[in-house]
C-alpha cells in the first residue's frame, strides 16, 4: 500500500509542476501582450492627433477588427517613414470610410 501512496504522491507533484509551468507561461504571455500594446499605443500617440485617437477609440468600441486593421496599417506606414505629420481626425475619417464595412440596405417586399 505504501508503494501506491508513493506513486500517487509522485503523480500529484508532477501535475502540480505542470500547472505551475502553465501558469508561469500564461503570465509571461500576458506581460508580453501588455508590452506590445503599450508600444502600439506609443506609436499611435506619435502619428495621430488627440482628436483622431479619440475617433479611433470610438471605432474600436464598435468595430474592434476594423480599428485593429487601421492601426496595423498606420503603424506599418509610420515605420516605413511614409507618414510625415500627425494624422488629424478628418484624414482618419477618410481612411476609416475606405476600410469600414459598408452598410447594407435591407428591404422587405411583401407580395399578396
Amino acid at each position: 500500500m505504501k508503494v501506491e501512496d508513493a506513486e500517487l504522491e509522485m503523480l500529484r507533484r508532477k501535475k502540480m509542476q505542470e500547472l505551475q509551468q502553465q501558469q508561469a507561461q500564461g503570465a509571461a504571455m500576458a506581460e508580453q501582450e501588455r508590452q506590445v500594446d503599450a508600444q502600439r499605443q506609443a506609436v499611435m500617440r506619435q502619428i495621430l492627433t488627440p482628436e483622431a485617437r479619440d475617433r479611433l477609440a470610438a471605432v474600436k468600441m464598435a468595430y474592434p477588427d476594423v480599428a485593429r486593421s487601421v492601426e496595423d496599417q498606420l503603424i506599418r506606414l509610420a515605420s516605413a517613414g511614409q507618414i510625415p505629420k500627425p494624422i488629424d481626425e478628418p484624414t482618419l475619417k477618410q481612411i476609416l470610410r475606405r476600410v469600414a464595412p459598408q452598410k447594407r440596405d435591407i428591404s422587405i417586399e411583401i407580395r399578396k
